[in-house]
């Protein structure tokens, strides 16, 4: 038999039950951050397309990110020691799983709502695809370039920036008083029913444009966790 295919002597399966093999976080936490990217730009498509095909894709890939997610933590509870800070690495696991999680809710809500992707939750949806590269970029570097995580992680705080100014354009424009007089002079008939229709669509619409920001939130608290994971490392 050869050596790489021997079983662990006695002494050696006591040393690994009480000194267990340290699993590969820097691994488990690029494949998550990649699960964010896919995620993010399944979320882009979805804004592109709007069918239900591309919906299902966000779910899919949030479905496996979740998967993912308990994998990771699966390892952390087991690991003897960890690379970094135990508590760190919790809520890195922890931010970029909610980032899918934000993905697939805001699928279902403008599904359920009835509300048509726009150039705005496009934007919106673009940026937090920046900012989950950033991610991504950095958690890759953890390992051997740590330093250069750094500016990784403040480009996905200002990606969370930049998905905050789109927010307020998106509102700004929905909430325009004069283009939505130019809306309603469009409309032939009674405009009672129509601009009551039109009031409910500002506000369903309203809700999906803060649930983006949201998202972008999601991403500046994994920048957050990049950060200070890097900080104690270097």
């Amino acid at each position: 038999m050869s050596e790489s295919t021997q079983e662990p002597s006695g002494l050696g399966k006591l040393i690994n039950r009480v000194f267990p093999k340290t699993p590969d976080f820097f691994a488990l936490l690029t494949d998550q951050s990649q699960q964010a990217v896919d995620g993010m730009q399944a979320l882009v498509d979805y804004m592109d397309a709007g069918t239900k095909q591309a919906g299902k894709t966000v779910k899919a890939l949030e479905s496996e990110a979740d998967d993912l997610r308990d994998r990771s933590m699966a390892a952390l509870n087991s690991a003897f020691s960890t690379p970094m800070d135990r508590e760190d690495l919790y809520r890195a696991i922890a931010t970029l799983d909610h980032l899918l999680g934000y993905a697939k809710s805001t699928v279902r809500e403008m599904e359920i709502l009835k509300v048509a992707p726009d150039q705005h939750t496009m934007a919106m949806a673009q940026e937090l695809l920046v900012g989950a590269t950033a991610l991504h970029d950095g958690y890759g570097l953890l390992e051997k370039n740590t330093a250069d995580a750094e500016p990784c992680a403040r480009a996905a705080r200002g990606a969370e920036r930049n998905i905050e100014k789109l927010y307020r354009k998106a509102i700004s424009d929905l909430f325009s008083v004069e283009e939505q007089m130019k809306e309603l002079g469009k409309m032939d008939g009674p405009t009672g029913p129509a601009a009551l229709a039109q009031v409910v669509e500002l506000f369903k619409r309203r809700e999906i444009y803060r649930h983006l920001s949201n998202a972008g939130d999601r991403i500046a608290h994994a920048g957050d966790s990049l950060h200070d994971i890097v900080v104690k490392m270097v």
